[in-house]
């Protein structure tokens, strides 16, 4: 919305200049955005949040300057009812029936009768085109004018074009075309609200008029417009013809139903002062949604109780006042007190004393959206000053507690970070089609969005993998090649028709694994390297198990592998009838990770190699607990270890896992850690072979090994490596 400085200048007596007026309406919560010069003065800028249409227009906007100085607002200048003359009155001039007053709550009209068509004054089209609006003619002028004064859209009608001078607001029908002032020919539908006359439709109610009945330069009689429209009606209408102007903003926001008669007048004596003409006696008001405002009570307690402080009495009543509230005091009685004082945690002395005071308001007719006490707590104290409450929490009905697995979250956290992983926060909602290249298997239901804001987020995620790839590749083309990120979060899907969230991490790496350094060379990131690093993650649960499982088809073939854990797990769904069952997860396995493929990555416009991974955090965090709740202090050993290397010769496709496996099967106590050191292929090695290095470290906790033991174990060793995996030392 924008203000012309000069023009709050007419409803309030202005102390601030334009940049103290910025600085304290940012800080009672109307941003102001921009402030710039104009040849109609100073112009300010807010943006304003979707509950105040009340101050688009200038006279609400006043109201809250008017608050924020606490001064009195000034009057709106409106045309004086006329008296009866020789001429028939609006209300027998043109006939108006409302056939859906679900869609129309009011419809003034007035007649304006012998006005001269012409061009607008300067000063009316300095102020217009300072504020973003095209002069047009002083008829049309002057509705624009009155609706950025009051915030009440207006229409003109050529009432010699009005057939039967009858208007009917009624729902458009099924296939009934239109042309709109901007000459296009537009096709609507029943749930749209229109202004027609005996023959036709004349207008689409609260976005725009006709073309067949604008004021043109031989226009004499005006028939004046002013109505309330039901915002949500507005609004489907706005979107569904993708014409959104002036008029439909602030209709499908809220528009002050009881501000349409008094705009009526203002723009009725505007159009007399621009144009001349007479205003016939009288004026159709057809009110069908009239409510009673609503009672609201501010009490001393409640305010104590949010804000932590007292304001004066004096401030608090001008405040409201200032605000239309129209705030009466009253006093609690010694029940209600009691009550007040219980309610309020830590009460003082003082508080008991002042606390008695109440105030019974009435929600004025502008501000539908304060409808309880911690709204005109709200009001008082943004315009009291936010900055003069002093900073504490607020008083626990209930003590804090952690989340049963906060303290697996933090160690994870804790170790990704150590890792050298960056946290992020992402936004569920993505493209449909990119989710499905990293979609689970399982996963046959998707989230999908009704009603979605935009093509690329029509979808819930189902897996953060699409998440991670797009946050790499947005690091990746601003120039940070070297990344390494991870996010807790959540996937989303429907299983059987039934909302289900599973809890996941989901980790990313690109670049160097190390950076160049004084005796070291740079080495790219590779899939051993997030293999390492979720070895290290899954020792927090008891540690993970690599499986060679059908790869997902966002996987490259040969750098990919799924992780379990050793239990499979169990999850609770709820079902849309009320009841809750416990579906086991299936295998154990847990997650997934690799290097991106070259198609995928294609899609997402990734230059150079991508790695990611994911896994299942309530599984993750029931293994935490159980390895947690066995394990043991074990003291370090006061006897020496034994080191033994074996270069053995293996099969194509033998893994390290199955080595390993392999040496505990053989059952001896004393291994104290398996390690690979290195891997070696070349033409000393047979076709279909390659050798792997493999230190093993025996160490006993009761005495020093001798050679004779050292050799039994390996002996074993070797003997299990040769009957699992055929395996046999390298000899050159």
């Amino acid at each position: 919305m924008k203000v012309l400085y000069q023009w709050l200048a007419e409803f309030v007596d202005l102390t601030l200049t334009p940049e103290e007026l910025r600085d304290r309406l940012s800080a009672a919560g109307i941003a102001i955005e921009a402030l710039a010069d104009t040849p109609a003065g100073p112009l300010l800028d807010a943006e304003l949040t979707i509950n105040r249409p009340d101050c688009l227009g200038h006279y609400g906007f006043a109201r809250e300057v008017a608050a924020l100085e606490r001064r009195l607002l000034r009057p709106i200048k409106l045309a004086p009812e006329p008296r009866a003359t020789a001429g028939a009155p609006s209300d027998l001039s043109a006939r108006v029936e409302i056939d859906s007053p679900e869609l129309c709550g009011r419809y003034t009209a007035r007649i304006v009768k012998g006005v001269k068509v012409q061009p607008s004054p300067p000063w009316l089209r300095q102020r217009l085109e300072a504020l973003g609006q095209a002069s047009i003619n002083n008829i049309v002028d002057a509705t624009n004018y009155v609706m950025l004064e009051l915030g009440q859209p207006l229409h003109a009608f050529d009432l010699a074009r009005v057939v039967d001078r009858r208007i009917v607001v009624r729902r458009a029908r099924a296939g009934e075309k239109m042309r709109t002032l901007d000459g296009l020919e537009r096709v609507l539908s029943p749930e749209m609200c229109v202004i027609a006359d005996a023959a036709h439709a004349v207008a689409i109610a609260g976005v725009m008029g006709g073309a067949e009945s604008e004021i043109s330069s031989a226009t004499q009689d005006v028939l004046l417009e002013s109505a309330w429209f039901e915002p949500i009606s507005i609004r489907r209408t706005s979107k569904h013809l993708n014409l959104r102007t002036e008029a439909s903003v602030r209709f499908e926001r809220g528009a002050d139903p009881e501000m349409a008669d008094a705009a009526s007048r203002r723009c009725a004596a505007l159009l007399v002062e621009l144009a001349g003409g007479e205003i016939l006696p009288g004026a159709v008001d057809l009110y069908p949604g009239h409510r009673e405002p609503e009672r609201l009570a501010l009490s001393r307690a409640g305010f104590l109780r949010v804000m932590g402080a007292d304001v004066p009495d004096g401030e608090i009543e001008a405040i409201l006042n200032a605000l239309g509230f129209l705030p009466l005091r009253l006093e609690l009685t010694a029940h209600e007190l009691t009550v007040a004082l219980t309610a309020n945690i830590g009460a003082t002395p003082e508080f008991a004393r002042h606390s008695r005071a109440v105030w019974a308001c009435t929600q004025p007719s502008w501000r539908q959206d304060v409808t309880r006490e911690v709204d005109l707590i709200e009001e008082v104290a943004r315009h009291f000053g936010l900055d003069k409450f002093p900073p504490r929490l607020h008083g626990s009905r209930q003590p804090a507690a952690r989340l049963p697995h906060a303290e697996a979250e933090d160690r994870l956290r804790g170790r990704l970070i150590g890792l050298g992983y960056h946290e992020i926060v992402s936004i569920p909602l993505v493209n449909a089609e990119e989710d499905a290249l990293f979609r689970p298997s399982d996963v046959i239901d998707p989230a999908v969005i009704t009603n979605p804001l935009a093509a690329d987020a029509s979808l819930l995620r189902s897996t953060g993998l699409v998440s991670m790839a797009h946050a790499l590749a947005w690091n990746i083309n601003r120039g940070q090649r070297n990344v390494r990120l991870f996010e807790i979060g959540r996937a989303y899907s429907m299983p059987d028709g039934a909302p289900l969230e599973r809890r996941i991490i989901t980790m990313g790496a690109t670049g160097l694994a190390r950076e160049k350094g004084v005796a070291e060379s740079a080495r790219e990131y590779e899939f051993a390297d997030l293999k390492g690093d979720l070895d290290q993650i899954g020792q927090l649960a008891g540690g993970f198990t690599w499986r060679e499982i059908e790869r997902s088809s966002w996987q490259h073939a040969a750098q990919a592998g799924r992780v379990s854990l050793p239990n499979a797990g169990t999850r609770r769904i709820d079902l849309p009838d009320g009841n809750r069952v416990v579906r086991t997860v299936g295998t154990n396995v847990v997650g997934e990770a690799g290097k991106l493929a070259q198609r995928v990555a294609d899609q997402f416009k990734l230059r150079q190699d991508v790695f990611l991974a994911e896994f299942d955090l309530d599984r993750f965090y029931s293994d935490y607990q159980q390895a947690r709740a066995t394990r043991r202090y074990q003291p370090i050993s006061r006897f020496p270890a034994v080191e033994r290397d074996f270069a053995l010769v293996l099969s194509d496709g033998t893994t390290f896992a199955a080595v390993r496996e392999a040496i505990q099967s053989a059952g001896i106590p004393e291994i104290a850690a398996i390690e690979a050191v290195d891997l070696y292929r070349g033409k000393q090695m047979p076709p279909g072979k390659f050798s792997l290095l493999v230190r093993v470290t025996f160490q006993s906790q009761h005495a020093t090994l001798t050679e004779a033991q050292v050799n039994d174990f390996s002996a074993r060793i070797l003997e299990k490596l040769a009957q699992q995996l055929d395996a046999s030392l390298r000899t050159s």
